[in-house]
Order: C-alpha cells, then structure tokens, then sequence
C-alpha cells in the first residue's frame, strides 16, 4: 500500500486556559484615592480664590514658590500672607509705587502673640496720612512723598520708611548728598513727631554693589546716609534729644529679591514705643 511506511505526524495542540474572572487586585483604590484628593484640592483652590484679596493671593503663591523667600514682600508681618489674614476686613500695609503703606490703627498682636496697643502712634500715623493723601494742601510734596513712603507698626514702633525711585532717588548716586524730596520727608517728620514725646531711631539701608569692587561702600555709605537723615530732622526743628540711635545695616536687610535693586536704598525712621526707651 502506497505510504504504509510513513509516519503520520504528530499535531500537539495547546489550549489557553483563561481563568474566570477574579480579584483584580488594589489599583482603582489607589486611582480613586488620587481622584478624591484631586477634587478636595480643587475645591480648595475655589474658596481660596473667593475668601482672599489679590494681595493675598500673590502671598500664598510666593509661598509655595521654592525660589521666592516666604518674607519677600515689605508687609505688616512676617506671616504668609506679610500680615494679612485670610479672614481679615481691613487693609493693613499696602507697599509699592504709587501708594503709602498704612495699617490700622488700634490694638495688634506682638512677637509673643500677646495684644499690643498700638493707639499711642494714632496721631501721627493720622496725620501721615493726611499728608500723603494731600489733605493738608501740600499737594505737590504729598505727590512725591506718597510714591516712596511705607509705614507699618512692630513691636518696636511705629517705622516710617521712605525708599529710592528708580528715576527720583533720595540721594545722590553712591553719596550722601541728599536730594531736595529728602528736604521735604524730613520737614514732613519733624512735624508730625512733635505730636508725641517718643524718642527715635534712624535706620540707613543700601543696595548691593558688585563683588568685582575693590572697596565695598555699603558698611559706610548705610551710615553716613542714617547720619544724614538726622541732621536734616534736627535742621528741620526736631529735638536731636530724642534721637536715641542712628545705624547703617548696609545691604544685609533688602527689601525685595533683587540685591541690586535702587528699593533696597532706604531710610527707616522708627518712633520708639515708649517702653522700648
């Protein structure tokens, strides 16, 4: 018989088994858990947009930035929000160009949380005001004035700092030669101190100057500056008794990021509280 001598092939066939269906394991736990996370930090993110000012939205912000300090902005406090609260109805300092910096007055809170009164600098700051709003009818010194002046109260006392413009600053460059709106700033706070016996305290701060420099001026131009200031407020009538101290802290304290920046050449005059004498 034809082909009774081959061998008939050998056909092997393997069958999937496809088991039924069963546990699958914890994934949509953990994709759920995402999931309801997502939407609690969404609804987060919306009452947070409706609860705050754009003030204090650039303040979170800032803070949860890495390359930004958390004590970036020249505010009221050292918090968040640079003393604001969430929750809080009134403006307290309002920094930049074109505005003064002025907070409420009354009762604060100190360093150790405890209440602080604050009343004792109402007059003056009452008539700060009225002059930066131009009320008392020095509308053309309360125009230049109002662009650089901050005030803000601390547990030290009611400061009144007044910085460079980049077009207008308060000295000559790199001297102490104070420009004429530096005339005016005193004039301005040898009066409205006479309001109250508290004696003061002269701050002078600079920008940083390239390293490359052979000789850094900010040591001695931070001081020779704080000098100034209080030669012009003893020139403008004030009591040169109540000058407790005059200190130039260079550029170890700026006020904004930038080392370089002419904000960071400023001039603090503190009104000391009373207790601090």
């Amino acid at each position: 018989m034809k082909g009774s001598n081959e061998t008939a092939p050998i056909i092997i066939k393997r069958k999937k088994v496809v088991a039924g269906a069963g546990h699958h394991g914890g994934a949509w736990k953990v994709a759920y858990a995402d999931f309801v996370t997502a939407m609690m930090a969404f609804f987060l993110l919306m009452w947070l947009l409706n609860a705050t000012t754009e003030k204090q939205r650039k303040g979170i912000a800032d803070y949860f930035n890495p390359t930004v300090p958390v004590s970036r902005v020249s505010g009221g406090g050292d918090g968040v929000f640079g003393g604001d609260s969430v929750f809080s109805d009134k403006a307290l300092t309002k920094t930049g160009t074109g505005s003064a910096g002025r907070q409420s007055p009354g009762e604060g809170t100190g360093q150790d949380g405890r209440p602080r009164d604050d009343s004792e600098f109402s007059p003056v700051r009452a008539e700060i005001d009225r002059t930066l709003s131009g009320f008392t009818g020095e509308s053309m010194v309360s125009r230049q004035l109002a662009r650089r002046v901050v005030t803000r109260l601390t547990d030290e006392g009611l400061i009144v700092e007044f910085f460079d413009l980049e077009d207008d600053p308060l000295f000559a460059p790199d001297s102490d030669e104070p420009m004429p709106v530096l005339h005016d700033i005193a004039a301005m706070l040898a009066r409205v101190f006479a309001l109250v016996p508290n004696e003061v305290a002269v701050n002078g701060h600079v920008r940083s100057y390239p390293q490359v420099l052979r000789d850094d001026p900010v040591w001695p131009l931070s001081e020779r500056r704080a000098e100034r200031m209080r030669g012009l407020l003893s020139e403008s009538g004030f009591d040169k008794a109540r000058v407790q101290r005059v200190s130039g802290y260079a550029d170890r304290k700026p006020a904004v990021r930038s080392a370089l920046a002419a904000r960071n050449n400023r001039i603090e005059v503190i009104l000391l509280r009373q207790d601090q004498r």
